[in-house]
């Protein structure tokens, strides 16, 4: 994989990763569909749309063996951005298990 893909690679999976912090800014402490129209959701939502078309891109550009498993880090992103900016706990395992995605991840990405 060329250098310039990782650039659409990672943007996309922060920005789907901030979108889902954002999802959870909007839904924290509302209960009725139409509180959950907020500011919060759409600018989720418009992270989603840019970070899919930054995807798209990417799987233009790669193969898909390569571009999909850069989907796990968002699950990095999205764990480090709830323990730090709203304030969740983390354990030792839990970093372990972060740590096993990002190996993991370096495995798949450099295979080729």
């Amino acid at each position: 994989m060329h250098i310039p893909i990782y650039l659409p690679l990672i943007t996309g999976t922060l920005l789907a990763s901030f979108g889902q912090v954002l999802f959870k800014l909007g839904a924290t402490g509302r209960s009725s569909f139409a509180a959950f129209l907020n500011i919060w959701t759409f600018a989720g939502l418009a992270c989603y749309g840019v970070g899919t078309v930054l995807w798209i891109y990417a799987l233009s550009r790669a193969p898909l063996t390569l571009v999909y498993p850069f989907t796990a880090l968002t699950f990095v992103f999205v764990y480090a951005a709830g323990v730090l900016f709203l304030g969740e706990t983390t354990s030792p395992k839990a970093l372990a298990g972060m740590g096993l995605v990002l190996a993991g991840l370096y495995l798949v990405s450099s295979s080729t």
